[in-house]
């Protein structure tokens, strides 16, 4: 949890400069792409031991409480630096890539699922092979033909 919070916070660090030095929020791209990275991977963990019912309560809410506060910075520099409705653009777009990642998370699961079925029936496959080839060597020794 430290550590994406720490990435957050490094890359919303060279965001806060790169404007600051009158830079423009294109220039910037992988910082804020890192941020939101490690901003979904933070409450992921979060929500992860929250359902395990591990892991500190007080150490999550405030890693999220700074996540949340540099996340309405950054949206006061897009609304204040950057081209109007930047800000509302980038909420859609982020809403549309979260569902994207949703489904790709989705399918990912279904295509292991799908995967080990499939090496379930394969190993199945074999064990009857096998003990079909003892069968009838068995019977075959029986029966005296070998």
């Amino acid at each position: 949890m430290l550590a994406e919070l720490a990435a957050a916070n490094a890359a919303f660090g060279i965001i806060k400069n790169f404007v600051s030095n009158g830079k423009e929020l294109s220039g910037c791209v992988k910082q804020i792409s890192d941020f939101v990275f490690s901003k979904e991977q933070l409450e992921k963990k979060a929500s992860k031991k929250k359902a395990s019912g591990g892991g500190s309560d007080l150490e999550e809410f405030m890693a999220l409480e700074q996540i949340r506060e540099k996340e309405e910075e950054l949206k006061k520099i897009m609304i204040y630096l950057g081209r109007p409705g930047l800000w509302q653009d980038w909420q859609r777009f982020q809403a549309e890539a979260r569902k994207s990642r949703r489904y790709q998370e989705k399918m990912a699961e279904k295509r292991k699922q799908e995967l080990i079925e499939y090496a379930g029936y394969g190993i199945a496959f074999i064990f009857i092979l096998f003990f079909a080839g003892i069968l009838s060597w068995l019977l075959a020794k029986w029966m005296g033909k070998i």
